[in-house]
């Protein structure tokens, strides 16, 4: 199988790291408007890089179109000829942009698969989810969560859950942060040195999240189970709660969720 990958962004060379596991780095081709930032992200796999989107497509079986969604329409129009003489398999991570709004771009059915990586991608520790249109055959289904598995787990999906993806694992990444800031900071307060502090709620949520993952019990469950009676844990929960914490983060996510169906290209 030999990959292309159009753009060499953080998520692009991410997906590509994980697809040189399945592939080989010498099966993989980058292009980018910056050459320079191909050159080097195909040096990490040993990788090549092709002058221009058209070359890249003609001779690929996969196609990871890691552009951001203001300029897909302009790759698309790009590579429509070269797609226009096989089915070469189409996998977009543009916000946005809907299967069928591709296909119409290109003026076909070709092969899409679109996913939603979240920025723990990059670490090997991501959720993507997928949706493909049926055009995509199961060996090639297989084929590409193979290839995304290597970046986290992989969850497939009807596309009309998109929004609330983007909103969910998409955005949450970003409050999960000001979480563990926020943790880091009340362990400075209660006199913890910052590096010290950070690394303790690091770790912290780190290890919850498996926890909960690991065991598969209910989130309320495991909370009982950290809070004694008259504890520090239930003198904390309370203060959470008179801060309506949980109300908060559930509107974070819908707030997130409308924005997401603001940017929709339907």
């Amino acid at each position: 199988m030999r990959i292309a990958c159009i753009g060499s962004g953080n998520m692009g060379t991410a997906l590509m790291k994980g697809a040189a596991f399945v592939v080989g780095g010498e099966n993989i081709d980058f292009t980018d408007v910056d050459a320079d930032k191909a050159k080097n992200a195909a040096a990490v796999l040993d990788a090549r890089v092709v002058s221009s989107n058209a070359e890249a497509v003609s001779v690929a079986d996969l196609v990871f179109l890691a552009v951001k969604p203001q300029v897909l329409s302009a790759v698309l129009d790009e590579i429509a000829l070269a797609l226009k003489e096989k089915p070469t398999i189409l996998v977009s991570m543009a916000a946005g942009w809907t299967i069928s709004a591709i296909q119409e771009r290109l003026r076909g059915k070709q092969p899409v698969v679109r996913i939603m990586p979240n920025m723990p991608s990059l670490v090997g520790q991501g959720v993507i989810a997928l949706a493909s249109s049926p055009q995509v055959d199961d060996k090639q289904l297989s084929d590409a969560m193979k290839i995304l598995s290597k970046s986290g787990i992989v969850e497939t999906m009807d596309e009309k859950y998109f929004d609330a993806v983007t909103a969910l694992s998409g955005s949450a990444p970003a409050f999960v942060y000001m979480f563990i800031e926020a943790l880091a900071d009340g362990g400075v307060k209660a006199g913890l040195a910052r590096d010290k502090a950070l690394i303790l709620a690091a770790q912290t949520v780190l290890g919850a999240g498996a926890m909960l993952k690991e065991t598969g019990r209910h989130p309320g469950e495991l909370k009982d189970m950290v809070t004694s009676p008259s504890g520090t844990t239930i003198a904390g929960i309370e203060a959470l709660e008179k801060g309506a914490f949980r109300g908060l983060v559930m509107s974070a996510v819908d707030a997130a969720l409308k924005r997401a169906r603001e940017l929709s290209v339907q």
